[in-house]
Protein backbone atom coordinates (compact mmCIF):
# COMPACT_ATOMS: atom_id res chain seq x y z
CA UNK A 1 0.00 0.00 0.00
CA UNK A 2 2.57 2.38 1.01
CA UNK A 3 4.53 1.69 -2.26
CA UNK A 4 1.55 2.53 -4.51
CA UNK A 5 1.31 5.53 -2.55
CA UNK A 6 4.62 6.69 -2.95
CA UNK A 7 4.38 6.06 -7.23
CA UNK A 8 0.83 8.19 -7.14
CA UNK A 9 2.85 10.85 -5.35
CA UNK A 10 5.52 10.83 -7.81
CA UNK A 11 3.20 10.99 -10.77
CA UNK A 12 1.24 13.33 -9.48
CA UNK A 13 4.42 15.58 -8.25
CA UNK A 14 5.46 15.30 -12.05
CA UNK A 15 2.63 16.68 -13.65
CA UNK A 16 2.38 19.37 -11.68
CA UNK A 17 6.20 19.88 -12.58
CA UNK A 18 4.99 19.87 -16.18
CA UNK A 19 2.00 21.84 -15.46
CA UNK A 20 3.66 24.49 -14.60
CA UNK A 21 6.14 24.72 -17.53
CA UNK A 22 2.95 24.09 -19.94
CA UNK A 23 1.10 26.99 -18.56
CA UNK A 24 4.17 29.36 -18.32
CA UNK A 25 5.17 28.79 -22.14
CA UNK A 26 5.82 31.42 -23.46
CA UNK A 27 6.88 30.99 -27.43
CA UNK A 28 9.99 32.67 -28.59
CA UNK A 29 9.57 34.80 -31.29
CA UNK A 30 13.07 36.23 -32.09
CA UNK A 31 16.52 34.67 -32.21
CA UNK A 32 18.93 35.28 -28.72
CA UNK A 33 21.85 37.42 -29.58
CA UNK A 34 24.57 35.14 -30.53
CA UNK A 35 22.12 32.81 -32.67
CA UNK A 36 21.41 36.31 -34.49
CA UNK A 37 25.10 36.51 -34.89
CA UNK A 38 25.54 33.46 -36.02
CA UNK A 39 22.87 33.54 -38.65
CA UNK A 40 24.25 37.25 -39.68
CA UNK A 41 28.12 36.88 -39.63
CA UNK A 42 28.34 33.17 -39.91
CA UNK A 43 28.52 33.03 -43.81
CA UNK A 44 31.37 35.77 -43.89
CA UNK A 45 33.24 34.40 -40.73
CA UNK A 46 33.44 30.63 -41.49
CA UNK A 47 32.17 30.99 -45.44
CA UNK A 48 29.92 27.73 -45.04
CA UNK A 49 25.98 27.20 -46.38
CA UNK A 50 25.53 24.62 -43.33
CA UNK A 51 25.27 27.59 -40.66
CA UNK A 52 25.14 23.94 -38.30
CA UNK A 53 28.29 22.61 -39.64
CA UNK A 54 29.78 26.07 -38.62
CA UNK A 55 28.62 26.25 -35.57
CA UNK A 56 29.06 22.47 -34.96
CA UNK A 57 32.81 22.46 -35.74
CA UNK A 58 34.52 26.31 -35.51
CA UNK A 59 32.09 28.61 -32.61
CA UNK A 60 31.05 25.55 -30.68
CA UNK A 61 34.30 23.58 -31.39
CA UNK A 62 35.27 22.25 -27.99
CA UNK A 63 31.91 20.40 -27.59
CA UNK A 64 32.45 18.48 -30.63
CA UNK A 65 36.07 17.90 -29.07
CA UNK A 66 34.66 16.43 -26.31
CA UNK A 67 31.96 14.36 -28.41
CA UNK A 68 34.59 12.81 -30.12
CA UNK A 69 37.05 12.00 -26.64
CA UNK A 70 33.05 10.49 -25.58
CA UNK A 71 32.85 8.21 -28.24
CA UNK A 72 36.60 7.26 -27.94
CA UNK A 73 36.39 6.48 -24.29
CA UNK A 74 33.08 4.38 -25.06
CA UNK A 75 34.57 2.16 -27.82
CA UNK A 76 37.69 1.52 -25.69
CA UNK A 77 35.33 0.78 -22.77
CA UNK A 78 33.30 -1.62 -24.95
CA UNK A 79 36.73 -3.59 -26.24
CA UNK A 80 37.90 -3.94 -22.51
CA UNK A 81 34.78 -5.35 -21.19
CA UNK A 82 34.56 -7.54 -23.93
CA UNK A 83 37.80 -8.64 -23.55
CA UNK A 84 37.53 -9.38 -19.83
CA UNK A 85 34.39 -10.49 -19.78
CA UNK A 86 33.09 -12.80 -22.49
CA UNK A 87 30.62 -14.72 -23.09
CA UNK A 88 29.99 -17.77 -21.17
CA UNK A 89 29.16 -19.98 -23.84
CA UNK A 90 30.07 -20.19 -27.61
CA UNK A 91 26.95 -19.21 -30.02
CA UNK A 92 26.59 -21.90 -32.95
CA UNK A 93 28.18 -20.91 -36.38
CA UNK A 94 26.41 -18.35 -38.28
CA UNK A 95 24.41 -19.12 -41.21
CA UNK A 96 25.38 -18.20 -44.39
CA UNK A 97 23.32 -16.07 -46.10
CA UNK A 98 22.56 -17.03 -49.85
CA UNK A 99 24.32 -16.25 -52.68
CA UNK A 100 22.49 -13.42 -54.24
CA UNK A 101 22.34 -11.52 -50.98
CA UNK A 102 26.54 -11.94 -50.90
CA UNK A 103 27.23 -10.77 -54.20
CA UNK A 104 24.77 -8.03 -53.10
CA UNK A 105 26.27 -7.10 -50.55
CA UNK A 106 29.51 -6.98 -52.07
CA UNK A 107 28.77 -4.64 -54.47
CA UNK A 108 26.89 -2.42 -51.74
CA UNK A 109 29.81 -2.33 -49.40
CA UNK A 110 32.23 -0.31 -51.11
CA UNK A 111 29.27 2.07 -52.92
CA UNK A 112 28.21 2.40 -48.87
CA UNK A 113 31.42 3.91 -47.93
CA UNK A 114 31.57 6.46 -50.40
CA UNK A 115 28.26 7.88 -49.92
CA UNK A 116 29.63 7.92 -46.11
CA UNK A 117 32.66 10.06 -47.56
CA UNK A 118 30.34 12.07 -49.69
CA UNK A 119 28.19 13.12 -46.72
CA UNK A 120 31.06 14.52 -44.74
CA UNK A 121 33.06 15.65 -47.75
CA UNK A 122 30.04 17.81 -48.43
CA UNK A 123 29.20 18.88 -44.38
CA UNK A 124 29.58 22.24 -44.82
CA UNK A 125 27.66 22.68 -48.00
CA UNK A 126 24.71 20.62 -47.10
CA UNK A 127 23.48 18.68 -44.36
CA UNK A 128 25.52 15.92 -42.90
CA UNK A 129 28.76 16.01 -41.77
CA UNK A 130 31.77 13.60 -39.88
CA UNK A 131 29.47 12.26 -37.25
CA UNK A 132 26.50 11.35 -39.56
CA UNK A 133 29.40 10.46 -42.71
CA UNK A 134 31.19 7.91 -40.09
CA UNK A 135 28.31 6.55 -38.62
CA UNK A 136 26.93 5.74 -42.52
CA UNK A 137 30.74 3.83 -42.66
CA UNK A 138 29.88 1.79 -40.10
CA UNK A 139 26.80 0.83 -41.33
CA UNK A 140 28.45 -0.80 -44.08
CA UNK A 141 30.25 -2.50 -42.14
CA UNK A 142 27.50 -3.61 -40.36
CA UNK A 143 26.25 -4.56 -43.58
CA UNK A 144 28.95 -6.91 -44.24
CA UNK A 145 29.03 -8.75 -41.15
CA UNK A 146 25.54 -9.63 -41.24
CA UNK A 147 25.19 -10.79 -45.15
CA UNK A 148 29.29 -12.37 -44.27
CA UNK A 149 29.29 -13.20 -40.52
CA UNK A 150 33.10 -14.42 -41.18
CA UNK A 151 34.73 -11.47 -43.08
CA UNK A 152 37.20 -9.78 -40.78
CA UNK A 153 38.44 -6.07 -40.94
CA UNK A 154 42.07 -5.23 -40.86
CA UNK A 155 42.96 -4.22 -37.27
CA UNK A 156 45.97 -2.73 -38.09
CA UNK A 157 44.48 -0.28 -40.62
CA UNK A 158 41.75 0.35 -38.22
CA UNK A 159 44.17 1.56 -35.78
CA UNK A 160 46.08 3.71 -37.92
CA UNK A 161 43.24 5.02 -39.24
CA UNK A 162 41.58 6.02 -36.24
CA UNK A 163 45.25 7.24 -34.23
CA UNK A 164 45.64 9.26 -37.43
CA UNK A 165 42.22 10.60 -37.91
CA UNK A 166 42.24 11.82 -34.17
CA UNK A 167 45.99 13.08 -34.11
CA UNK A 168 44.68 15.29 -37.57
CA UNK A 169 41.90 16.86 -35.65
CA UNK A 170 43.38 17.96 -33.39
CA UNK A 171 46.17 19.12 -35.11
CA UNK A 172 44.06 21.70 -36.86
CA UNK A 173 42.61 22.65 -33.82
CA UNK A 174 46.23 23.85 -32.60
CA UNK A 175 47.07 25.66 -35.78
CA UNK A 176 43.51 27.20 -35.53
CA UNK A 177 45.12 28.64 -31.93
CA UNK A 178 48.42 29.57 -33.92
CA UNK A 179 47.76 30.73 -37.19
CA UNK A 180 44.15 32.09 -36.49
CA UNK A 181 41.63 33.25 -33.78
CA UNK A 182 41.05 30.11 -31.43
CA UNK A 183 41.04 26.18 -31.31
CA UNK A 184 39.68 24.79 -34.97
CA UNK A 185 39.48 28.09 -36.75
CA UNK A 186 38.78 27.53 -39.86
CA UNK A 187 40.45 30.28 -41.03
CA UNK A 188 43.41 28.28 -41.29
CA UNK A 189 42.89 27.85 -44.99
CA UNK A 190 41.67 30.38 -47.37
CA UNK A 191 37.53 30.48 -47.18
CA UNK A 192 37.61 30.00 -50.72
CA UNK A 193 34.52 30.72 -53.06
CA UNK A 194 31.05 30.54 -51.01
CA UNK A 195 29.04 27.26 -51.86
CA UNK A 196 31.97 25.57 -54.01
CA UNK A 197 32.97 22.10 -52.70
CA UNK A 198 36.72 23.67 -52.17
CA UNK A 199 35.66 26.57 -49.16
CA UNK A 200 34.84 27.13 -45.86
CA UNK A 201 38.35 27.21 -44.75
CA UNK A 202 39.69 23.78 -42.88
CA UNK A 203 35.95 22.96 -42.13
CA UNK A 204 35.89 20.26 -45.17
CA UNK A 205 39.39 18.64 -43.62
CA UNK A 206 38.00 18.47 -39.84
CA UNK A 207 34.94 16.72 -41.07
CA UNK A 208 36.88 14.11 -43.00
CA UNK A 209 39.31 13.37 -39.66
CA UNK A 210 36.06 13.24 -37.86
CA UNK A 211 34.10 11.10 -40.38
CA UNK A 212 37.43 8.55 -40.40
CA UNK A 213 38.13 8.28 -36.72
CA UNK A 214 34.08 7.42 -35.94
CA UNK A 215 33.36 5.05 -38.89
CA UNK A 216 36.58 3.58 -37.54
CA UNK A 217 35.93 3.27 -34.12
CA UNK A 218 32.21 2.41 -34.54
CA UNK A 219 33.31 -0.31 -37.36
CA UNK A 220 35.80 -1.91 -34.35
CA UNK A 221 33.41 -2.28 -31.61
CA UNK A 222 30.89 -3.82 -34.38
CA UNK A 223 33.77 -6.40 -34.74
CA UNK A 224 34.62 -6.35 -31.47
CA UNK A 225 30.68 -7.67 -30.71
CA UNK A 226 30.68 -10.42 -33.59
CA UNK A 227 34.15 -11.61 -32.97
CA UNK A 228 32.61 -12.26 -28.99
CA UNK A 229 29.32 -13.45 -30.37
CA UNK A 230 30.61 -16.00 -32.99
Amino acid sequence: MAKRLLIVLALFLLAMMFWEVAANYTERTALTPIATHYVAQGPDEVGAPNLVTAVVVTYRGLDTLGEVTVLFLSAVAVGLLLTMGGLDQKAEPPTPASEIVETAVQYLFPIVLLFGAYIFVNGHLSPGGGFQGGAVIASATLLLFLALPRSKLRHALLIITESLSGFGYVLVGVLGLVLAGGFLDNRVLPLGDYGRLFSAGAIPVIYTFIGLKVGAELSAVLERFKGEAS
